[in-house]
């Protein structure tokens, strides 16, 4: 059953093909809501979503979160802490599960 959840949460997770926005309680300074863009020029067996800052007329980029085929997603830049990553991480995933 949990094996079956997993896999459905892998499959779903590909689906998030358009933006996003995700809030994210920030640690080092005040929250703020984090714009997700899936990488569409990505042609490879990982998924890749680009974060960026939401509403600011230059974006700051926070770096990105790729999915490997069995769902483990890694967090590539500087920018966020684990605790915060793991919320963008989540955000990602259950968004998905949406659909």
């Amino acid at each position: 059953m949990l094996r079956q959840r997993i896999d459905n949460m892998i499959i779903r997770n590909i689906e998030l093909t358009r933006e996003a926005k995700a809030w994210v309680k920030r640690q080092n300074g005040p929250d703020e809501i984090v714009r997700i863009v899936p990488d569409i020029e990505n042609n490879t067996k990982v998924t890749c979503y680009n974060l960026y800052t939401a509403f600011d007329e230059k974006p700051d980029y926070l770096g990105r979160i790729l999915f490997d085929e069995q769902g483990y997603w890694i967090y590539d830049g500087e920018m966020l802490t684990i605790a915060e990553q793991e919320q963008v991480g989540k955000f990602i995933i259950n968004y998905a599960e949406k659909f």
